[in-house]
């Protein structure tokens, strides 16, 4: 009985993922008019010049993060000038699997 019970649970674990790496995510990720199938990673979310909102649909598995701009200076700041932009300090936006927003500030999408 052991025998048959041993050989069950190294067959079990045989089978398992040796990587500590978490699952790539499933499904759809769209980020304005481009939609990306089985998405893992990073995207950059290029914002429009004129100000409009761009739309981000959260159709996979994973949550998503709607990375805030990281920039430093503010590009419309004397050259040496190193106060942080306002926009700097607002909270990264997550979308929960299934959620969708539109946005006008961010500076990459995030997938995990």
């Amino acid at each position: 009985m052991n025998r048959l019970l041993n050989s069950l649970t190294t067959a079990a674990t045989g089978d398992e993922p040796t990587s500590d790496r978490p699952p790539s995510a499933r499904g759809f990720l769209t980020i304005g008019g481009t939609t990306y199938v089985d998405p893992d990673g990073s995207y950059p979310l290029d914002l429009s010049v004129d100000g409009s909102a761009t739309l981000i649909i959260n159709d996979t598995d994973q949550p998503v993060t709607i990375v805030t701009e990281r920039d430093s200076r503010d590009p419309h700041a004397p050259p040496g000038h190193t106060s942080l932009p306002d926009h700097t300090s607002r909270p990264d936006l997550v979308l929960a699997p299934g959620e969708r927003t539109v946005t006008r500030r961010g500076d990459s999408v995030w997938v995990g």
